[in-house]
C-alpha cells in the first residue's frame, strides 16, 4: 500500500479534527504540524509523539517528503498558502471558504491544474451520510421535481474577526445546495444586521434564484438563543427534513404533497392533499470528516476529481460575492457572476 505524507498548517480550531482524522488512514501519515503558536505545538508534541511540529511554514514547502499540505488557517491565508504549496508540487485540502475573492480561486484551480495537483475545497457536509442519501433520493426521481431549498443555520456565536456571518456559516448551506441541485443560482437578494459592538454583519437572510422554478433561501445568524441547523427540501412528490442536530432521525422523508384538480362543474381548481407516511432512512455513520479525508488521499493515489474540489469551492465564492453586493445595496438583486449550469462536477 502506497504511503501519501500529508502536513497541516493551522492547529487551532479545526487542525486537530483533521489531524485525528488523518491519522486514522492506513494509507496516509501526517508528517508535520506547523502553527505560529509555540503553545499548540507542544499539545501536537504531547498528542502525536511521532508527528513533527514547526512555526515556520516553508518549512513543508522545502520537504521533499511531504505530498499534499491541509490548510485550517483563517481565510484572508488561504490564497497564498495554497498558491505556494501548488508551486511547490503539493497537493492541498483547504478549509472552506475556498479564498477571499472568486479571482484567486479560478487561479488555484489553474494553477492546481498546470500542475497536476489535487486541489480539495472542505465543504464537510458534502460527505454526510444525510447529505448522500438526500442526493440518492433525488437522483432516484423518488422526491419529484425539486420545488426549494430553505435553510436555518442558526446558533450564539461563534462570532469570528475577519469574516461576517454570510462568509462563515453559509458556505456549509451553499455548498449543500449547490451539491444537491446540481446547480449554481442566478442571482441573490442578501439583507442582514451588524450588531452595534461588531465590524461584521452578525445576521443574514439570503434569497436565491434559478434558471428553473426552483427558488432557495438561507437564514444564518450568530445571535440566536439556540442552535438551529435544519434544511427543508420539498419536492412535487416527497418533501424532506433534514435536521443535522437530531441525533437518531437526521434526515426525514415525507410522503406529502398536493394534487391540483379542476372538476368540470365548477369553475376553480381544487386543491387535494396527500397525507401519506413518514419515514427515516438509515445513514452512513462514518464521520463526515474522515470520509472526505479518506476521499482526498484517494484522489492524491488515483489521481481522480474530488467530489468537493475546486469547482464546487469557486462557485461557493461567486455566490458570497453576490451576496455580499446585494447586502451592501440593501437587497438589490445581484447576478452571479459566471456561474456554472450545472455543478455535476461536484456530484
Amino acid at each position: 500500500m502506497s504511503l501519501t505524507n500529508v502536513a497541516v498548517v493551522g492547529f487551532g480550531y479545526w487542525g486537530p479534527n483533521l489531524v485525528r482524522n488523518l491519522c486514522e488512514l492506513d494509507n496516509c501519515r501526517v508528517k508535520t504540524v506547523c502553527d505560529a503558536q509555540a503553545s499548540r505545538l507542544n499539545t501536537v508534541r504531547r498528542r502525536y509523539p511521532s508527528i513533527e511540529a514547526t512555526q515556520d511554514w516553508r518549512d513543508l514547502l522545502s520537504d521533499p517528503e511531504i505530498d499534499a499540505i491541509a490548510i485550517a488557517t483563517p481565510v484572508s491565508t488561504h490564497y497564498p498558502l495554497a498558491k505556494a504549496a501548488l508551486l511547490a508540487g503539493k497537493h492541498v485540502l483547504i478549509e472552506k471558504p475556498m479564498a477571499c475573492s472568486s479571482e484567486h480561486c479560478e487561479e488555484l484551480i489553474d494553477l492546481g491544474k498546470r500542475q497536476g495537483k489535487i486541489v480539495l475545497v472542505d465543504h464537510t457536509f458534502v460527505y454526510t451520510g444525510a447529505v448522500r442519501k438526500i442526493k440518492e433520493l433525488i437522483r432516484s426521481g423518488e422526491m419529484g421535481q425539486i420545488v426549494y431549498f430553505d435553510s436555518v443555520r442558526v446558533n450564539l456565536g461563534l462570532f469570528q474577526h475577519d469574516v461576517d456571518v454570510m462568509w462563515d456559516l453559509a458556505p456549509h448551506d451553499l455548498s449543500i445546495m449547490i451539491h444537491l441541485l446540481e446547480k449554481t443560482p442566478v442571482a441573490v437578494r442578501a439583507v442582514g444586521l451588524t450588531l452595534p459592538e461588531l465590524k461584521h454583519t452578525s445576521i443574514a437572510y439570503l434569497a436565491f434564484e434559478f434558471d428553473d422554478a426552483v427558488i432557495g433561501h438561507v437564514h444564518v445568524n450568530w445571535f440566536a438563543p439556540v442552535k438551529i441547523r435544519q434544511t427543508l427540501l420539498a419536492g412535487t412528490r416527497k418533501m424532506i427534513v433534514y435536521d443535522d442536530n437530531d441525533p437518531s432521525e437526521k434526515v426525514k422523508l415525507y410522503d406529502k404533497g398536493i394534487k391540483l384538480a379542476t372538476r368540470e362543474d365548477i369553475y376553480q381548481t381544487l386543491v387535494q392533499y396527500r397525507m401519506g407516511d413518514m419515514s427515516s432512512p438509515k445513514l452512513d455513520q462514518t464521520e463526515a470528516l474522515l470520509t472526505e479525508c479518506r476521499h482526498f488521499i484517494e484522489c492524491i493515489q488515483g489521481r481522480c476529481e474530488p467530489e468537493s474540489g475546486g469547482e464546487l469551492g469557486l462557485q461557493v465564492v461567486r455566490v458570497l460575492e453576490a451576496a455580499s453586493e446585494s447586502l451592501r445595496s440593501l437587497g438589490q438583486r445581484v447576478e452571479v457572476k459566471g456561474r456554472m449550469l450545472s455543478a455535476g462536477a461536484a456530484a
